[in-house]
């Protein structure tokens, strides 16, 4: 049998991974000593009318809004069919917007397909019950 590299409960690198010593650490620290050149030579050329520069700069300063769920009232009544006439008439009547109509006609599709299922088990276990022998 071979002799063990290292003890056990003793580290082979007792010193540990040097600090401030990876690629990614030594980057940010270079990019960090220069960044009020980099942020004025982005302003510069924003300034000069390099849409680039502008948009990196307004990025940072003015992120891009997330859109905000809005609570909507629609009637749920009905057959999914009719549900999906009342969710395209709000969107194209601009009473909700696109996206969320979108996700609306999407979620009542999972639904469809769950009804699916669902009524094909109950057809499925009546068959079975139906077969199964009579002592």
């Amino acid at each position: 049998m071979a002799a063990q590299k290292f003890k056990p409960g003793q580290s082979g690198n007792p010193a540990g991974r040097p600090k401030d010593k990876t690629h990614a650490t030594l980057l940010r620290k270079a990019i960090a000593e220069d960044m009020p050149d980099i942020i004025n030579t982005l302003v510069n050329l924003a300034k000069s009318g390099d849409v680039t520069a502008a948009k990196v700069l307004l990025d940072r300063v003015c992120p891009s809004l997330k859109p905000q769920a809005m609570p909507i009232s629609l009637p749920v009544n009905g057959s999914l069919t009719e549900q999906g006439h009342e969710i395209i008439n709000a969107t194209l009547a601009g009473q909700i917007p696109p996206d969320i109509g979108s996700q609306l006609i999407t979620t009542l599709s999972y639904q469809a397909k769950l009804i699916e299922i669902d009524e094909l088990i109950k057809r499925v276990e009546a068959l079975e019950s139906k077969n199964e022998p009579k002592n």
